[in-house]
């Protein structure tokens, strides 16, 4: 099938490779597609996982910051499931308004 240069853009960003036929040159993935995610710098969680956190909790972000224990424990969150299960008594006690 031929496809226009608009429908390559848009199978591109899906991560689609179009497939070339036999004896063509590989078709390369787009940037970004198999790259492995950066873990947070020095363990401190990004902005956005600050806030989500925040929000959890109940707590404006800045307030989140005072507690070592829940930041320490962000930085390892991906893809981590004991660790979010294991997260989520210490957010509740700060909706509780428990230190």
């Amino acid at each position: 099938m031929n496809w226009d240069p608009f429908q390559r853009a848009a199978l591109a960003e899906l991560g689609l490779v179009l497939y070339r036929g036999p004896g063509a040159a590989p078709a390369l993935p787009p940037a970004g597609i198999g790259e492995a995610v950066a873990p947070a710098a020095a363990g401190i969680p990004s902005d956005a996982m600050l806030a989500r956190l925040a929000r959890a909790a109940r707590v404006a972000p800045e307030a989140l910051c005072d507690h070592a224990d829940i930041l320490a424990a962000a930085a390892g969150l991906r893809g981590n499931a004991a660790a979010k299960r294991a997260l989520w008594p210490r957010l509740r006690a700060l909706r509780r308004g428990q230190p």
